[in-house]
């Protein structure tokens, strides 16, 4: 039977912001800092024959300058999203450790049955961010993929494709500007991802 063929996917999380917390889908932009950190987390990695971003522009405008410097085709993808707190986006941790600490921990301890207050679930969000997985392993398959988002998003890839229960996500390490690879054969059998950033 004719194996089909490898494809490596490096997920970037995007760089620092301004402003901190639950920034979800608000448009905050890259800091000049977060900026050069995505520039040095890709500087010793690549080729990459196709970069696939949020449209947000914390993930967008980076993309966007190293498509141009790069050569490469560039596309936006809106499920890439990073999940949409509701009532908490734009907050802190610490301000709502303020203002509702009982439901900030019932997230911590289990989000996808205590989601933000307004929020989308984790359940809808799971759903769309491993649909676009799913469609961008397939359409790319063969192929060498940058992926740019979110942490969320990153993580809940990170859970599939390591096999690990949903209790797992928020305690996946995926720091700012970290890139992470993962290689599959097809859309539905992930074989292997780790850590890659330096």
């Amino acid at each position: 039977m004719r194996r089909s063929p490898e494809t490596t996917v490096d997920l970037l999380r995007h760089g620092v912001t301004a402003r901190g917390g639950f920034l979800g889908s608000l448009d905050e932009p890259l800091t000049l800092l977060g900026l050069e950190q995505m520039r040095a987390a890709v500087r010793d990695d690549g080729p990459w024959d196709v970069i696939v971003s949020s449209p947000l522009a914390r993930c967008a405008d980076f993309a966007r300058e190293f498509a141009k410097r790069q050569g490469i085709a560039l596309h936006f993808d809106e499920r890439l999203r990073e999940l949409h707190f509701g009532e908490w986006e734009g907050m802190s941790a610490e301000q709502l450790m303020q203002t509702q600490p009982d439901a900030l921990a019932r997230f911590w301890d289990d989000p996808y049955c205590h989601p933000a207050p307004g929020g989308e679930t984790l359940s809808a969000f799971e759903k769309r961010v491993l649909t676009a997985w799913r469609d961008l392993v397939r359409c790319y398959a063969g192929h060498r993929v940058l992926v740019i988002a979110h942490g969320g998003v990153i993580r809940i890839i990170l859970c599939r494709v390591r096999g690990l229960p949903r209790t797992a996500l928020l305690r996946l390490g995926v720091p700012h500007a970290s890139l992470h690879r993962v290689t599959a054969r097809d859309s539905a059998a992930l074989a292997t991802s780790h850590h890659i950033t330096r």
